[in-house]
């Protein structure tokens, strides 16, 4: 898929001065919750009011979505607010309701775009329209998979696309709900700098108080938007109750969030260094956690070590490390100074962890 300066023509036509808000709540659960909620944000710097109208969960037997007439809600908001609505869909039969009720802006969950059959399907359906349609990274990080959806909704002849970034699952338990993985998104940006590329700060926390600070960051990252859950009552929500904020929440948080304005060449300079030192600031975050791993593994081999009366010090493992770690850092272009002063350092704190499991 090459570059179509089309496909983030119709963000680019909206004029909004600001990033492209899309809200509301997780799930559709009552007519009068939803309508309560778009009233709250009627007259907001929120574009689209979302709403989940079917939920595909992990499991069975938790809330599943209120199916077909909360669309007929989704019309009501549109009638009675003026936002544009937006849903997710998950085959043709939500993609032919979501039409027949007129909803603006549709979008496939992470779900959905692991399947290049489900996709296919929805391509098939919303063939040659001009709705807009938002692909939500896959599950895993797989930037391939996430943009092989992109190009089959492309080839059925819509102009109107963008993608959701998430997050992405891990069996390691860290702070997040779904690790960004801001570097995938950062390559996405730089292959594709047409696509529309929104953050969806909800999925990646799973935590309300986490919202604003990813959402800054995908800010000064460049992203066109964001789409956060909103809910009056988020603790007695129906579907991720934890990382659903309050409509006053909301725009507090769009009121805070720094936006940096392209005027004049010392802003185009001032916005170039914010988006690099923000790539800076993900890949450091991504080093400390590298090195935290790594540590533990040294500690696993202090406790065999100790177990085997081995000493700490092993110099050919050593030697050969150096030796290898020159020659890779080489290649990209680093100094084997660097490297070696680096890498003495990790060896000198893995030293330090094992020595002080042994002498415990």
């Amino acid at each position: 898929m090459e570059n179509r300066k089309e496909m983030r023509k119709w963000l680019d036509d909206m004029n909004l001065g600001h990033p492209l808000v899309i809200a509301g709540p997780c799930s559709a659960e009552t007519e009068e919750q939803v309508l309560k909620i778009a009233h709250e944000l009627k007259d907001t710097d929120v574009n689209y009011f979302r709403s989940g109208i079917w939920k595909p969960r992990t499991r069975p037997g938790n809330f599943e979505g209120v199916g077909a007439i909360g669309l007929k809600w989704l019309q009501k908001v549109k009638e009675e607010t003026g936002l544009k609505t937006a849903t997710e869909v998950a085959n043709k039969a939500h993609v032919d309701l979501a039409l027949e009720h007129d909803i603006d802006l549709l979008w496939i969950g992470a779900r959905s775009t692991v399947s290049p059959f489900i996709v296919q399907e929805i391509a098939d359906a919303l063939k040659g329209t001009d709705k807009i349609v938002l692909v939500k990274n896959p599950v895993n990080p797989d930037l391939s998979l996430w943009l092989g959806a992109v190009e089959r909704l492309y080839s059925a002849d819509i102009e109107k696309l963008g993608v959701i970034h998430r997050g992405f699952s891990t069996y390691e338990k860290t702070k997040y709900r779904n690790i960004p993985e801001w570097q995938l998104a950062i390559e996405l940006q730089t292959k594709f700098p047409d696509l529309p590329i929104i953050n969806d700060p909800s999925h990646i926390t799973g935590k309300r108080d986490m919202i604003f600070d990813v959402s800054q960051t995908a800010l000064d990252l460049n992203f066109d938007g964001l789409i956060i859950e909103t809910h009056y009552d988020p603790d007695n929500a129906w579907s991720d109750a934890a990382q659903q904020v309050t409509p006053k929440t909301l725009i507090q948080i769009m009121k805070d969030l720094r936006i940096r304005k392209e005027t004049d060449e010392e802003a185009e300079y001032n916005n170039k260094l914010s988006n690099l030192r923000a790539q800076i600031d993900v890949l450091d975050n991504q080093l400390i956690d590298l090195l935290g791993k790594r540590m533990k593994v040294s500690d696993g081999i202090g406790e065999l070590k100790k177990q085997k009366n081995v000493a700490v010090l092993q110099s050919n493992r050593w030697n050969a490390i150096l030796g290898n770690m020159i020659l890779e850092g080489e290649q990209r272009g680093l100094s084997e100074e660097f490297v070696l002063r680096m890498f003495k350092a990790i060896h000198q704190e893995s030293i330090n962890h094992q020595e002080k499991i042994i002498n415990a």
